[in-house]
């Protein structure tokens, strides 16, 4: 079987002329030679459609895999990176009896016995999982209606052999191809594994979709449906099911009266909050994912669908973008070197003053533009495109919040072509470092680590005893090596003098028998 998928798929490479990019990059000109005779068809299409046409052709998995790739900017081609990030999930739904048998088997019961209602025609449908509407029958939510996301049957079985293959293929692509060590292919493909077993894990997902709830829990920027963590299992989640308008129906929200420049600005206040605030954020924040509200007190929020993808942050992490993002507001190219370097990202000899000459090469260009038309998401990309040269390996938290930037600001500037994203975050960024480094950062960071020193401190006589304790006992320890070591050194002086003594009467001897 797994023959006949590489045969498929090298067919796929054929009709589509990925051979004609392969051939050019290869490493070895002997192989150039060998294998160029497919050059001689000219391809009809660019070389980024053509690649993007064929990953549709080859099915959900590869489809998934480049849209993963569409964020790997930092290692793609502008044009590549552009035309991947087209891709979508145009997956046919899966038959009813199945989801149904599916259902069945996560939850352990049949659907009649959970459901009042169950819709047998799915709602939604992508390469994962599809969605069907319902409503609970009986316990605490009894009347509530829900959705019910079903994974595809046997997608671990597809997704590892397909996985099997893009190892291989990636392998191949380090060993044969010129930039194969730069673009780290096996880390790719191997980013991609992460990020699919991940979205295969409908509890992971349920988890990941509650903690966002409790982060949200009555703001005014966005809703998150309520998990019914009794109903999910492995390949089953039910959650509360969410009515709004899809955010890119740009007229329809205008028609239900909401504002288009808040809720544009709204996107990027709640960009900033999840990173700066929660550092826990929505990492696949595309339009398909989100809907507004356009009742109750849900009106003119966003609501965000679709939590198999998060990204968390450190607090290094956290205060390394801040500081980086207010840099590049005072076009401080030095301090962002430093920064990097400080990091513990760049390699050890790296200099400040070429750092910063690379950076300003890369970013000032970006501000000729007036404030308003210059990308984050872009500036990002840049840095990270400029660290290249230097080496450093780019964190994945961090193209990962790349990319969901980079989202926010396209749906963002979709909503209100004017918006100021610099107008909206600097304001933001500037309050958040205040809070960190000023004496309100300070107050927050006491309370956090009040309740471990209300723990450690009746402790401390015991800790310092044992301390002073372990202290006396290797002084002894060492006293005793000492002592041992002076006896060794005057058994080996005896052993000396005595070897000494025994030459010379042996030689002694030998001249008196030869004397005889």
């Amino acid at each position: 079987m797994r023959l006949i998928r590489l045969l498929r798929i090298l067919s796929v490479v054929w009709r589509y002329r990925l051979d004609e990019i392969a051939v050019a990059s290869l490493r070895s000109p002997v192989l150039v030679r060998i294998v160029g005779w497919t050059v001689g068809r000219a391809p009809r299409e660019a070389r980024a459609v053509r690649m993007r046409r064929a990953l549709e052709d080859l099915g959900p998995i590869f489809v998934k895999f480049g849209q993963v790739l569409s964020t790997r900017r930092d290692l793609l081609p502008p044009d590549v990176a552009d035309e991947l990030a087209k891709l979508q999930d145009r997956v046919p739904p899966f038959p009813s009896d199945v989801a149904i048998r599916e259902i069945e088997r996560g939850l352990g019961r049949p659907v009649d016995e959970v459901f009042d209602r169950f819709e047998r025609e799915p709602v939604a449908s992508a390469s994962i999982a599809q969605v069907h509407f319902a409503v609970l029958k009986d316990g605490p939510h009894a009347g509530k209606e829900v959705a019910v996301k079903v994974l595809r049957p046997n997608m671990l079985r597809a997704i590892d052999k397909d996985l099997a293959l893009l190892e291989t293929g990636a392998l191949l692509v380090e060993r044969l191809w010129r930039d194969g060590k730069r673009l780290r292919p096996r880390d790719v493909v191997a980013e991609f594994d992460k990020y699919l077993h991940d979205e295969l894990d409908m509890m992971r997902e349920a988890a990941n979709a509650s903690q966002l709830r409790r982060n949200f829990s009555g703001s005014r920027l966005l809703v998150v449906p309520e998990m019914y963590f009794d109903y999910c299992a492995d390949n089953v989640l039910v959650m509360e099911r969410m009515h709004g308008i899809p955010v890119s129906q740009i007229e329809r929200l205008k028609g239900a009266g909401i504002d288009i420049k808040k809720l544009s600005r709204d996107g990027v206040t709640l960009f900033f909050t999840q990173v700066f605030d929660h550092a826990f954020f929505h990492a696949d924040m595309h339009p398909g994912n989100i809907l507004v509200g356009v009742n109750g007190d849900q009106f003119n929020k966003y609501i965000g669908l679709d939590y198999g993808i998060v990204g968390t942050l450190t607090e290094t992490d956290k205060n390394y973008l801040a500081q980086n993002f207010l840099a590049f507001f005072q076009r401080d190219y030095k301090r962002v070197a430093e920064l990097h370097i400080e990091s513990g990202w760049v390699p050890e000899g790296t200099r400040v003053d070429e750092l910063e000459g690379a950076v300003r090469a890369c970013l000032e260009p970006v501000f000729d533009k007036p404030l308003k038309d210059i990308s984050l998401g872009i500036v990002l990309l840049r840095l990270f495109q400029a660290s290249r040269r230097f080496n450093i390996e780019i964190q994945p938290q961090l193209v990962l919040l790349q990319k969901t930037l980079l989202n926010v600001e396209g749906l963002g500037r979709q909503l209100d072509p004017d918006l100021d994203l610099w107008k909206t975050a600097k304001p933001f960024l500037e309050r958040w470092m205040e809070e960190q480094v000023g004496l309100g950062g300070l107050e927050a960071r006491l309370k956090r680590e009040a309740l471990q020193w209300s723990f450690l401190l009746p402790q401390l006589p015991r800790l310092v005893h044992g301390a002073l304790t372990r202290h006396q006992d290797a002084d002894r320890l060492i006293d005793e090596v000492r002592a041992l070591r002076r006896e060794q050194q005057l058994t080996n002086r005896w052993y000396a003098a005595a070897t000494v003594l025994l030459m010379i009467v042996v030689g002694i001897a030998a001249w008196a028998v030869w004397r005889a």
